[in-house]
């Protein structure tokens, strides 16, 4: 489905307000931005896993990748600018050719640094000095692990995905990674596997410690529970499941005025494979780029129009504002 026919379907909801109107409800719309605290970097949607809740419709067939001057560009704005947190994201970033070379630099400005990692990646040959490449640059690595339980979290990722998360979570814990006052943390998130709300993010967390811990034992530091955006695959999966129009619904119904006070967006940029600028990673995969007189490209950068930029908002954006909210961070509000 193109970005076009997703777009189409989000804006034809039945019986469910658009979230622009609830936003005017709660008198915050327009919704601007306080500032660029993280800036997020999608170096590419090559992936070599192909995930069912993929909003990025990775996979082994993309071919997308971000330069060598687009990052050279992201490194001059992070220089100039005290953006406390670089967050990279794919796809598999590891499969970018320039992302060693980008880590070294970034991590000599002491800002937290974050890669968004499958690690099934870095079992092979090729790929696993990474393991040796994230530790000496104290890069935080962010996982996804559905649940704590094989079935659930292959039926999401791919037949086998789960135990080599393990083997890859094992090595790494060896390394010190998730290991008490080691100063390598290594977090992990979970999405629901299917048509419905993730739990208490502290409730959650709690369990996935005792289990993979006692059952697997692997250590890790935080969990993020992130809401499934209906987008990419996801939007795919609610269709051909029947559950488009409940799902929504439960969206909707669970709309969070404090969680859209938190919403990410209002302090994140987030910048695509080729440089284009969006107010956050599911707004680039719909082709939504910042608007409103703020410029569009990275090379185009200009702090004082982006950091106080209008959002830009379509329906897809229920998830992030609907129960204790959502966020590449993990919940957003207190209500878990």
């Amino acid at each position: 489905m193109d970005v076009s026919d997703q777009l189409r379907i989000l804006s034809q909801i039945n019986d469910i307000p658009s979230l622009a109107q609830k936003i005017r409800e709660i008198n915050m719309f327009p919704l601007c931005a306080k500032g660029i605290d993280i800036l997020q970097i999608n170096t590419g949607r090559c992936c070599n896993l192909s995930c069912r809740h993929c909003h990025v419709d990775a996979g082994p067939h993309r071919t997308e990748v971000m330069s060598r001057p687009v990052l050279d560009k992201c490194l001059e704005i992070l220089s100039s600018f005290p953006i406390s947190t670089i967050d990279i994201t794919g796809g598999s970033p590891e499969m970018n050719p320039h992302l060693e070379w980008f880590i070294g630099e970034a991590s000599q400005l002491n800002r937290r640094l974050i890669v968004r990692s499958n690690l099934t990646l870095l079992l092979t040959e090729s790929y696993r000095h990474f393991m040796d490449v994230f530790a000496k640059n104290k890069v935080e690595i962010v996982t996804s692990l559905p649940d704590y339980l094989e079935a659930k979290s292959d039926r999401q990722r791919g037949a086998g995905t789960f135990h080599k998360v393990i083997e890859a979570l094992r090595e790494l814990n060896s390394m010190g990674y998730g290991m008490k006052n080691s100063g390598l943390c290594i977090d992990i998130v979970h999405n629901p596997v299917g048509a419905y709300l993730p739990g208490s993010q502290a409730a959650l967390e709690h369990e996935y410690h005792e289990r993979l811990e006692v059952e697997q034992g692997v250590h890790f530091n935080q969990l993020f529970c992130l809401t499934n955006i209906p987008i990419g695959r996801y939007l795919d999966y609610l269709i051909a499941s029947g559950n488009f129009d409940d799902y929504l619904s439960e969206l909707c119904q669970s709309f969070n005025p404090d969680a859209v006070k938190n919403v990410m967006c209002l302090t994140t940029l987030s910048a695509g494979w080729d440089g284009s600028l969006y107010d956050c990673d599911f707004n680039q995969m719909l082709d939504l780029t910042v608007n409103h007189g703020a410029p569009k490209n990275i090379m185009n950068f200009d702090m004082d129009k982006l950091k106080n930029r209008e959002v830009v908002i379509n329906n897809h954006c229920y998830g992030c504002v609907a129960g204790c909210g959502s966020s590449c961070q993990g919940a957003t509000t207190a209500g878990d």
